[in-house]
């Protein structure tokens, strides 16, 4: 038996299309917009809306299984062909103020546990779109409930760092860290905060591990000292020396396996300028406090050597940088300076904002 096909072209015509649109109309007419959507988004358009009819409920049961996500667009790990602009190498790309309860090891107090912002970067290729952000985040919960301050770091910072596949990392955890201080001379103690950040670099596969603190502390300006104590020898007049609140940014490279501890950066600074500002104050200490700054008048030239005095005697410590603002009650502007000791934060420009970062009003 033979069959013979027909070679009648079965594909509908216009017609037939136009029979199947005014078909399509008269039951959308009354149908829902969900049994729209349900029958396919797409039909809005067809229907001369201009655009897909679209649910607006909330798919509370719906569940994205593997293939689904498999489907999902991934802009940021497209091909090159999609970046924008010069095809560079970026130095950092990442996330800032991410935060999370970090744990820290104390020298006095044991662990404490302390709301801390993440920031986390990553070196990207000039071939590359970009990065999933998303896994800086999930590398810090990972571990962040099982280690330590710099241990959380390392943890993290080879997780993201092999995750996204980058030659340079970066990973800062800044803090505020509590400490007991007594008063002058009343017996008092409060707690004094202090800004802390634990930073870990990685650049060409060598790591360095650095801490900063910012010091807060009373600046007598020793010429107004001299000034003030000259009107009152040979004039009989009061005059008082102007003071302001001071702020230093001490950073510090970490080295040798002996543990500098928080605890002990802010010691060195105090111990170079002792003017710390105060937390419980009497009239008796407030006395005190004005002597002790009588006894210790200075300029900002002298905070920055003082400071660096007291780092250069540390073996803990290898290159630091010291940033001091004196935030003047004289002039309308700040008496500033930096001085370095090494190449880890050797700069030949500064950040425009940098000295405006210093100040501490609570």
């Amino acid at each position: 038996m033979n069959l013979h096909l027909s070679d009648k072209d079965t594909r509908p015509g216009r017609t037939e299309a136009e029979a199947a649109l005014a078909t399509l109309r008269l039951w959308a007419a009354r149908a829902s917009e969900a049994e729209i959507v349900g029958l396919d988004p797409q039909v809005g358009a067809l229907l001369g809306q201009g655009y897909p009819i679209l649910s607006r409920d909330y798919p509370t049961e719906f569940r994205a299984d593997a293939a689904y996500k498999d489907s999902l667009p991934d802009l940021q790990n497209g091909p090159a062909s999609l970046i924008r602009g010069a095809k560079q190498t970026i130095q950092h790309v990442g996330i800032s103020n991410f935060r999370l309860p970090i744990r820290f090891k104390t020298r006095d107090n044991g662990p404490v546990t302390l709301e801390t912002s993440v920031t986390g970067t990553v070196s990207l290729e000039a071939e590359k779109k970009g990065i999933n952000m998303s896994r800086i985040m999930r590398s810090f919960y990972a571990h962040s409930e099982k280690d330590f301050s710099f241990g959380v770091i390392e943890h993290a910072l080879n997780d993201y760092k092999r995750d996204l596949e980058s030659f340079d990392a970066r990973i800062q955890m800044r803090f505020s860290f509590p400490v007991k201080v007594d008063s002058l001379r009343s017996g008092l103690s409060g707690w004094q905060y202090y800004d802390i950040a634990l930073e870990l670099v990685d650049v060409a596969g060598v790591r360095k591990h650095l801490m900063h603190l910012d010091f807060v502390y009373s600046s007598t300006c020793p010429c107004s000292l001299e000034l003030s104590e000259h009107a009152r020898q040979t004039r009989g007049q009061l005059a008082t020396p102007h003071s302001q609140r001071s702020v230093a940014r001490i950073s510090v490279e970490l080295t040798g396996a002996k543990c500098l501890w928080f605890e002990d950066l802010i010691e060195i600074a105090r111990d170079a300028v002792p003017t710390e500002t105060q937390v419980m104050v009497k009239r008796e200490d407030e006395q005190a406090f004005a002597e002790l700054n009588a006894a210790n008048p200075i300029f900002v030239e002298d905070a920055a050597r003082s400071f660096c005095a007291s780092l250069l005697k540390d073996d803990r410590i290898a290159d630091f940088r010291v940033v001091a603002s004196h935030q003047e009650s004289l002039h309308s502007h700040d008496a500033v300076s930096v001085l370095t000791e090494g190449p880890t934060f050797a700069a030949t420009s500064l950040d425009p904002r940098l000295f405006a970062s210093l100040y501490h009003v609570g």
